[in-house]
């Protein structure tokens, strides 16, 4: 059984861990292990994900077990009417058994005033971009810089309409 619930400063360890093993369990192929390591230390540690949790017009909501975390996810208002999916990520062992999709309609139901929801996947990354085309997303675009402005890594752009 899966519930979700919001993101408390308390799991920020257990979130960075699920991201690492994420992290690693899929783009380790792409980019290599110490520059997943690198990617994972800088946007993922505690530290950084805190700062999601007081961010305004923004919603980090867990996927939970009761024993161990399953799934997270994180958006926030790009505008007023623009919500951007950054961060949707199910532990390597629980994909495939509905956490993502519930943590994406949660993520959806969380801005009731936006028309778009955006977000960002690695070309390489077919999984995801299949499980979002079956959620009804659409490609809009690429970026060269995933994630943060200067990261260098490409991505597509994906949008759906709401």
């Amino acid at each position: 059984m899966i519930y979700l619930r919001s993101a408390t400063i308390g799991d920020l360890d257990a979130v960075s861990k699920l991201l690492g093993e994420a992290w690693h369990a899929t783009y380790d192929g792409i980019y290599g292990p110490e520059r997943v390591a690198e990617i994972t230390a800088q946007w993922h540690s505690p530290k950084a994900l805190a700062d999601n949790l007081s961010r305004p017009h923004s919603e980090f909501v867990l996927a939970d077990s009761g024993d161990k975390l399953a799934g997270m996810a994180y958006a926030s208002m790009v505008d007023r009417s623009v919500v951007a999916l950054h961060q949707l990520y199910v532990r390597p062992g629980r994909q495939g058994q509905g956490a993502g999709s519930m943590l994406l309609e949660e993520m959806l139901s969380c801005f009731p005033d936006a028309r778009t929801i955006r977000l960002e996947v690695e070309e390489a990354n077919t999984a995801a971009i299949k499980f979002y085309r079956s959620h009804g997303f659409g490609q809009a675009g690429s970026t060269g810089n995933c994630g943060k402005p200067d990261s260098g890594i490409p991505a597509l752009i994906f949008e759906k309409a709401l």
